[in-house]
């Protein structure tokens, strides 16, 4: 047995991983959840790595790796995939927590030539709502890490667990502390961009869904959509564990992923010797039970100039928040709705999504268009979506110190009160 820790050097960026286990053994990879390292599953490698060569990487930005921001669940399973190549390693087992599943979902997706088997942990096929997660970015431009580092015990542990272990608490805490701001607003834009279930029935390896029965986060319901989707999916729920669960109850995760990954190797990487035993369950777990799949959405097929219609509800819904959008479509009758079309298929499907200006600076121009012109009704809505784009509260206020000069005090002082609110309300901390 063995270890080494490095970076892999190749043209996309590397990810930073560590191999554990004998050099000779099939390999199985480990991903971590957002704002956790490589050591969320450390309780795990003594067993693991006694059948299998074990490689855990860390997302950009946490634990001391480069901050090379990715803003897609696709782009950090591009980057793991290089790395791996790198090393030689073509095929393999593929466990991963929270994103890490949905990088192990994408990868199930776009190289099942690669993964022989698949265990999703405290994951999901769409991660909440992209404005949840969004506004969490927000959050953290404006305040730093330290309110997700002071939210996250609540997030991720049963309060049995919190009151009874502060050191792992602490432990957990310090992992959200040190991670890289940008890279942790980045893996946020990630998340509220994946949604992958119109694709389940594509998944065609064997896969694990393992889920903390007391999860607030990917619970027991969304794992319960992922094995009714994935055709070879079974679930497991674990008794006394929350979000991290593979710390939280680490012998019973074990005993579930050594089970899954020992009969799946049997019967999909019969080219790499199979690890010979059989494994016993630890009590207590509740037995896996297996669902039904779903059955695979059909593509739909288009021809010609893409209609800007859907592409610009994308856009719409990424800058203004799907909770605005709802409410504005919903509200839209026989006589608004076709303006409602309009809007959406050409100042979002059209001006928005040319490549001319990136989303911080359309935002600082609608800003500056808004109060010129008078129309502050509209204010509120774009100061939470320059937000979303990426401007501080500091850049919102010089934006609009430039309107008081070129388009008068009155209108700059009625557009500061607005956006003074929304500011408050956005950057907020939840207490």
């Amino acid at each position: 047995m063995w270890e080494r820790e490095w970076v892999s050097e190749k043209n996309v960026e590397p990810l930073q991983y560590r191999f554990d286990g004998p050099e000779d053994a099939p390999v199985l990879v480990i991903g971590p959840s957002l704002g956790t390292t490589w050591h969320m599953w450390d309780r795990q490698i003594p067993e693991l790595t006694q059948h299998w060569r074990v490689f855990r990487y860390d997302l950009p930005g946490h634990g001391g790796a480069p901050a090379h921001p990715t803003t897609a669940v696709t782009e950090l399973a591009d980057r793991l995939v290089a790395t791996l190549d790198g090393l030689g390693v073509r095929r393999f087992g593929y466990a991963g927590c929270s994103i890490g599943g949905a990088i192990g979902a994408d990868l199930a997706l776009r190289h099942p030539q690669r993964v022989a088997s698949l265990a999703l942990v405290a994951s999901s096929a769409r991660f909440g709502s992209a404005d949840e997660f969004r506004q969490r970015g927000v959050i953290v431009r404006t305040n730093g890490l330290e309110p997700m580092a002071r939210t996250a015990p609540e997030r991720w542990f049963t309060p049995g667990f919190a009151a009874a272990q502060p050191a792992i608490v602490e432990w957990a805490v310090q992992m959200v502390r040190t991670t890289d701001p940008g890279c942790y607003i980045a893996a946020c834009e990630a998340l509220a961009a994946f949604d992958i279930r119109g694709e389940l029935g594509r998944i065609g390896v064997p896969t694990l869904v393992l889920v903390g029965a007391e999860d607030k986060v990917t619970g027991p319901g969304d794992a319960r959509t992922l094995v009714a989707g994935i055709p070879d999916a079974r679930l497991a729920l674990v008794p006394g564990a929350s979000h991290l669960a593979p710390v939280e109850q680490p012998g019973a995760v074990t005993d579930l992923l050594l089970t899954h990954f020992s009969a799946a190797w049997q019967d999909t990487l019969a080219a790499i010797p199979a690890p010979s035993f059989a494994p016993r369950l630890s009590a207590p777990v509740l037995p896996v039970a297996e669902l039904t799949a779903a059955v695979a959405q059909p593509e739909a097929e288009t021809g010609g100039r893409t209609d800007p219609y859907g592409p610009g509800m994308k856009i719409r819904r990424e800058v203004l928040g799907d909770a605005h959008v709802d409410g504005v479509m919903a509200a839209a009758d026989d006589f608004t709705g076709d303006f409602q079309e309009f809007v959406t298929r050409y100042a979002w499907g059209e001006v928005w999504r040319r490549e001319g200006l990136d989303r911080r600076t359309r935002s600082s121009v609608t800003l500056t268009a808004l109060v010129a012109s008078g129309h502050l009704e509209g204010l509120a809505a774009h100061v939470s979506a320059a937000l979303r784009n990426g401007l501080t509260p500091a850049e919102i206020r010089e934006v609009l110190l430039q309107t008081a000069v070129y388009c008068g005090i009155p209108a700059a002082s009625a557009a500061f009160r607005i956006a003074q609110s929304v500011i408050q309300a956005e950057t907020t901390p939840p207490a």
